[in-house]
This record gives C-alpha cells, structure tokens and sequence, in this order.
C-alpha cells in the first residue's frame, strides 16, 4: 500500500529500454455472472488492497496480483506498453463475455510529470469482477500452466477473498489531524503570485499549480473504508484504488471501446460551501457568466482537440459547456467524442496509446502545457507523483479508461495520506480565491477521512 518513489537512473533520449525481464505467459478466462447492482458494487470494496475503477456501480474490482511491470523517465508511457504489448501478445485468453474490460486487464498509476522518482506501473490483478450496465462477469487470471481455471474457481476465490476482509476504523473525530505539506498556505499564495507575473510574460495563458497537505492519522487508514465512502458521495466521478493511489475523480482524461474515444473535460470551479442559499441560478451565473472561466474552459477544450486531431476521422465537442454539480463544488464540463483513425492493419490507438498523447492536458498543467509544465517544476515546490497523472486500466484489446488522478491522495504509511489539490491560474486569478479553491477541492477526501 505504501507509494514509492525509488531512485532510478531515467533514460532521458532514444526508443524505450527493452522489457529485459522475463514475461510470464498469461492464461486467462472470464464467465459471465450476474451483475451486481450498485450496492453490490460497494459490498466488493471491503479489502484495503483491492484494485478498483468504478462509477456509479459500474466498473473493475481486482483482487491479488499475477504481474506487473513499472517504469519512469521521459520513456514511461512507451516502456509500459510495450511490455503490455508483450504480455497481450503471449497470452491465452476464454472469453465468454467479449465486452471491454473482460480478459486479462492491467490496473495502472503514472507519474504526472517525466522528473518524477514515482513508480509508473501496471498491475495485473488474478481476479476481477466486472459490471457494464445490465451484464456482469468475472475473470480469473493465472502464470501457473497448471492452475485451475473455471467458474468454481473464480467463485470460491471471491468467496475467500471478501470473506478476509479488512478491519473497519472508528472515525470518530479527534484523533486525526490535517498539517501542512511540502507546500504551505503561504508558499502557495506565493507561488500562485509568481505564476500570474509568469502569464505577463505573454508566453502562457494558463497554469496550473498544486499544492499539498497531509493527514496523520490516529489509526490506520482503511482504504476500503475510505473508497466506499467516496464512491456514496461522488456517484458523478469515478472512484480508484492503485497501489495506495486513492481518490474519486471526476475528469475522464480517455475511454476508449473499440474505435472509438471519449473524454470528460473540465476547467472552471465554484465553491458550493460559499453559495447563496435559495440562489438557483448561482452557479450558472458565476461559472457560464464568467469571462475567467469560460476562458479557462475553452483552453482545455482547444488543448484536447488539438492533441486528439491527428489521430482522429471526427470529432463532436459542444460548443457550450455545462455545469457538473457535485457535492463540493460546480464545474464547468464538456464532454467530447471522437472516431479513432484505423490502421492498415485493423487496429487503432490503444488507451494507454491515447493516455500518453492527451497527458498532461491543459485543465492539470496549463497552456502551452510544455511551457507550463517547465514552469511547474521551477514553481510549484513539490513531486506530484502520480497526483494528477493519468490512473485506470487497459485490457489486452486496448481498450480502457483512464481518468486524471484528481480529488484524492497517497497512503504513504498506515497512518499517514498525502492529499493533493490544484487550481487553474490565469491573469486574473487572486492568491487567496485560489488557495480556497485548492481547499475546496481536498473536501471529498477529508470528508472520506472524517477530517
């Protein structure tokens, strides 16, 4: 559970490293099953190191654990799929289902930024438990030439596995306690300044800058706790779990089925907590009616259109966003979908293919996001580790779901999480608007906390 951030010699030119360990040969076999219904869903996050991607009782819950690979540098996106590449490649898959996300899938968490230390990784779980709207199934996944592999199984698998289920925690407040981060209330303030005099410079029209906190806690944390929580509460966003990568995010960075891809775009937020009461009209108002944030709306939306083209026959993007509410904030949202391009060969661009061409995108980094990106290292005074990185999974088709890993945090410790939060500067962003927002937007997780 604990997220690593070892010390690697990166390759910083070139192909990616070759995949020099040896890969196991992968037997898979998936059943169809009855589909659980969102109780369901929640009833299967009851362990603190299950692997999860859901929304709203759809999704992937992974159990256990037959491979897995990890990479950093410049090179990672490349270097994870090829090896995914490799692994889909030499596998022997049953698939009686055939829907995405059924077959051998691989969870996966990537660093935000090129510098970072931070693992990027795809695990591949033994078991998942899948649902897509009325069907549900279950895979079970194996490198043993010998193992079983049936619907009893998979069955008497889960049975054990939810059966050893982890311990509740008492979240009774008092015990716990929020402190600063790498980054304090004031040195935000401070960094948000120097980012607006940056945008003088005429070489940015948007950045984005994070900041964190940290939560030390006076029992250990129980993820499973926490994610069930978050999932009740966010039934709008999609809720994950990797390797101690917690949170419920609600910014679709790609799905892909087949040749087709779609993104959830956000950029513009409203506190809810500072909301006239009785005002129906406030948040269209305040977020439709400003000039700040439909300007930094329509940047995302021009960032992800542009990255997108190449690789695209069509494309459909509204020409209004519309305002997403969620329990702790307003947003302003655009959701667009595109035809993928097929190769001669009958295949298209992957999830994971398109995870890399689309991060980072402007609504995390700014624009342009190289610059912006640049800026962030110099500014921001922190490693995001796999904070607002690309988190979800990808099956051997290539199909997948990758959001932003936004609202949510990394266990470093039993007893310690990390949150994250960032807000979008522009030139008319104020220091202490920004540093409420940031506030704003680490209420699911410090809800979820009991902080």
């Amino acid at each position: 559970m604990n997220s690593e951030f070892p010390g690697s010699t990166v390759p910083k030119t070139g192909a990616p490293p070759a995949v020099d360990s040896p890969l196991p040969v992968l037997r898979s076999i998936t059943f169809p099953r009855a589909a659980v219904q969102d109780n369901g869903f929640l009833d299967l996050l009851v362990r603190d190191d299950a692997l999860v991607w859901g929304r709203r009782g759809e999704g992937l819950v992974g159990f256990g654990e037959v491979a897995r690979f990890t990479a950093t540098g410049p090179n990672r996106f490349a270097t994870l799929r090829r090896w995914w590449s490799d692994i889909s490649a030499a596998a022997s898959v049953e698939d009686a289902v055939g829907l995405p996300g059924t077959g051998p899938v691989a969870f996966s968490a990537i660093a935000f930024s090129a510098a970072s230390p931070y693992a990027s990784r795809l695990v591949v779980p033994r078991l998942v438990v899948g649902r897509s709207g009325d069907t549900g199934w279950i895979t079970l996944t194996t490198a043993d030439p010998e193992a079983e592999l049936s619907a009893a199984a998979a069955e008497q698998l889960l049975a054990d596995l939810l059966d050893d289920r982890s311990p509740e925690r008492d979240l009774a407040p008092g015990e716990d306690r929020l402190v600063p981060g790498q980054v304090s209330e004031t040195q935000y303030e401070e960094s948000v300044r120097a980012g607006v005099r940056a945008l003088d410079s005429g070489d940015l029209t948007k950045l984005v800058l994070a900041r964190d906190a940290v939560a030390e806690l006076g029992a250990d944390i129980a993820v499973s706790q926490v994610l069930r929580e978050l999932a009740l509460r966010y039934a709008d966003c999609w809720t994950y779990s990797v390797d101690g990568l917690i949170g419920s995010t609600p910014e679709m960075l790609v799905k892909v089925t087949g040749d087709t891809a779609r993104a959830r775009v956000l950029a513009g937020t409203l506190d809810r907590a500072t909301a006239p009461a009785g005002d129906d009209g406030y948040a269209a108002r305040m977020l439709s009616g400003s000039e700040k944030q439909r300007h930094e709306h329509r940047l995302a939306i021009d960032s992800l259109t542009a990255e997108l083209g190449p690789l695209v026959t069509g494309m459909a993007s509204p020409d209004e966003p519309f305002v997403l509410e969620l329990p702790n904030v307003w947003h302003l949202a655009s959701d667009v979908e595109a035809q993928l391009r097929v190769h001669d060969d009958g295949t298209s661009p992957s999830a994971l293919d398109l995870a890399e061409v689309l991060h980072p995108t402007a609504a995390v980094c700014g624009t342009p996001t190289a610059v912006a990106d640049e800026l962030i290292l110099r500014l921001e005074g922190m490693d995001r580790g796999p904070y607002a990185g690309p988190v979800g999974w990808v099956d051997t088709s290539g199909n997948g779901e990758f959001g932003i890993a936004l609202r949510g945090g990394v266990v470093e410790s039993p007893t310690r999480v990390r949150l994250y939060a960032g807000c979008g500067i522009v030139a008319a962003s104020d220091p202490a608007a920004e540093l409420a927002e940031s506030w704003a937007k680490m209420r699911p997780m410090r809800e979820a906390l009991n902080l």
